[in-house]
């Protein structure tokens, strides 16, 4: 991988992992990578906050594959263009990204970035990382699938797993 070249060679690559995470999960994840990367992390947050009760909130996104929502987002608190590696992190709501997800990738051109994405599901991961590619405009791009148990309780994907994907970067 080109990457692991550069930091053999001594060039430090500037990371920035940023993520969506309607529960805890996602965060995890990014505060997993965020050890062992010692690099910076943004959440995206949506300006209307999604509703706490689950059953609400997937009634609501039912339509997200199909309408293609981008709710308005806060602005991250760090500059992409400080960055040569983003890592970008999204729960899998009805088989895709979740919407403020999609607003981040709407709103952010990636072009001579190297793009990594993760999405946390317990289920079915469907197409969300190829919308995600397709909206970054590039299919080359490396990604992680990382399984919860149904009731959400525990990661069926093992922490060593995300730890030498990132690793690898």
């Amino acid at each position: 991988m080109v990457l692991s070249s550069f930091r053999q060679k001594g060039i430090n690559m500037k990371t920035l992992i940023v993520y969506y995470s309607y529960g805890h999960h996602t965060k995890d994840v990014a505060e997993m990578m965020k050890k062992v990367l010692g690099c910076d992390i943004a959440e995206i947050v949506p300006v209307k906050p999604y509703t706490d009760v689950y059953q609400e909130l997937v009634d609501a996104t039912e339509n997200n594959r199909e309408m293609k929502n981008t709710p308005e987002i806060n602005p991250i608190s760090l500059n992409i263009c400080d960055y040569d590696i983003i890592i970008i992190g999204t729960p899998v709501w009805w088989y895709t990204m979740a919407e403020p997800v999609r607003t981040f990738l709407s709103q952010n051109n990636l072009t001579g970035k190297k793009v990594v994405i993760y999405a946390t599901n317990a289920g079915w991961i469907g197409s969300t990382f190829k919308d995600m590619k397709e909206l970054i405009g590039r299919m080359d791009i490396p990604e992680l699938d990382v399984r919860f148990s149904v009731d959400g309780e525990s990661m069926l994907t093992e922490k060593c797993v995300i730890e030498q994907f990132v690793k690898k970067l």
